[in-house]
């Protein structure tokens, strides 16, 4: 029996997870900094994000792992206090730039749960399995998947994301806070940089730095409750007439305890002088 040509071939159904992978795979593959795996079904030998919250020896794997890889990289022993903020600097900024990427790249702001993150800590990596549960606008052609919410404007949109970020990294704030010996403000100051320097990141790998900056600014224009401050962007007048863009962190990576000579370009310890110096160098 001779099948029919021309038959039209139904391909997989799209659904809000589907859609959502899609974005996820374009964002990873455009960040070589994002240590993400996009995965069809949990891996349950990892940890999850909530284990962290809740089980002091997942959190101190957590922390271990971190340890043992600042020690093979810079030949020292660190304190624990600047292995936990390291752990918690990476798992903040990767997580964080998978919703914010979200959204900067197709107006969408997935609700990612803890218990939907895993955390690979042998190798400092994250993986997801991309849910339904996201928001976008009216005009968004997901708007009518199940499970995806519609919100009415873009600063709803960006309400959203304040409020997914918040409500994903609280828990784990809390439980580090202890071992990183930093209080709820100093936290939450990681947060908000880890929030704006991911989407600033992101608009630099894709050639369009002050299309993320301008984001980044209405994002986080100045402290919104929990996040103690805003994206805070200026710009540095070079000796060629050029403006650099710039910011000061408002909370600390402690990176600076690992090489001192090399602190980070937004680290308050960084004068302006010096900053100029490290982006006339790089053009």
């Amino acid at each position: 029996m001779t099948m029919a040509t021309g038959a039209a071939t139904a391909g997989p159904a799209v659904t809000a997870a589907s859609t959502l992978a899609r974005t996820y795979l374009d964002l990873v593959a455009s960040c070589e900094a994002l240590n993400v795996r996009i995965a069809s079904e949990a891996s349950q030998a990892l940890l999850d994000g909530a284990e962290l919250t809740r089980s002091e020896k997942a959190l101190d794997a957590f922390i271990d792992a971190e340890a043992g890889r600042i020690e093979e990289r810079h030949r020292h022993v660190p304190r624990r206090d600047v292995a936990a903020s390291r752990a918690l600097h990476d798992y903040l900024w990767s997580v964080s730039l998978l919703m914010s990427g979200a959204w900067y790249l197709e107006r969408r702001v997935p609700r990612i749960a803890p218990q939907d993150v895993r955390v690979d800590v042998a190798a400092a990596a994250f993986e997801i399995v991309p849910g339904s549960d996201f928001a976008c606008l009216p005009d968004d052609p997901a708007a009518g998947l199940p499970g995806v919410r519609v919100v009415a404007h873009e600063e709803a949109l960006r309400a959203e994301l304040r409020a997914s970020v918040a409500e994903h990294v609280g828990p784990l704030l809390t439980a580090v806070g202890p071992h990183a010996r930093r209080r709820s403000r100093a936290l939450w100051g990681m947060a908000a940089d880890d929030l704006v320097s991911g989407v600033w990141y992101l608009g630099r790998v894709l050639g369009q730095e002050d299309r993320a900056v301008q984001a980044a600014t209405e994002l986080l224009p100045t402290a919104i409750p929990p996040f103690p401050g805003g994206a805070d962007f200026r710009r540095l007048a070079g000796r060629d007439g050029r403006r650099h863009l710039t910011r000061t962190r408002l909370g600390c990576c402690m990176y600076y305890t690992l090489d001192a000579a090399q602190a980070c370009s937004t680290c308050p310890r960084t004068c302006d002088v010096e900053r100029l110096r490290r982006l006339e160098a790089a053009d």
